[in-house]
């Protein structure tokens, strides 16, 4: 999975959209997993996520179908990699793991 190779200004053209390229966790390196992804978002002003939950609220429940289990363990790929906990309850998706917190903020909403 580490083998895919972005080209940003190709995966740029696809405006409005952002490519997630996703396996089964089939290799001895990934023994560990269910399924692997790696998300990229050139489109939209970045390059690769590192860790993304949201993605993983899709993918959890492709994979679950797949492989017929409703608790999978998900890893991105990216250079920094990262483990998520994949827990697929009826119509809701629950994702769990280590985060690295990057923002610290207040949100005020108007009514």
């Amino acid at each position: 999975m580490l083998n895919v190779v972005r080209d940003n200004e190709t995966l740029k053209q696809l405006a409005p959209y952002d490519v997630v390229v996703t396996c089964q966790a089939t290799s001895e390196k990934y023994e560990d997993y269910d399924f692997v992804s790696r998300y990229f978002w050139p489109a939209n002003g970045g390059d690769e996520d590192p860790v993304t939950g949201s993605i993983h609220t899709g993918l959890a429940p492709l994979w679950a179908k797949r492989l017929a289990k409703n608790e999978l363990v998900a890893y991105q790929a990216s250079s920094r990699g990262g483990v998520l906990d994949c827990t697929v309850a009826g119509d809701r998706v629950l994702i769990s793991g280590n985060a690295v917190s990057y923002l610290t903020g207040f949100i005020t909403v108007k009514e």
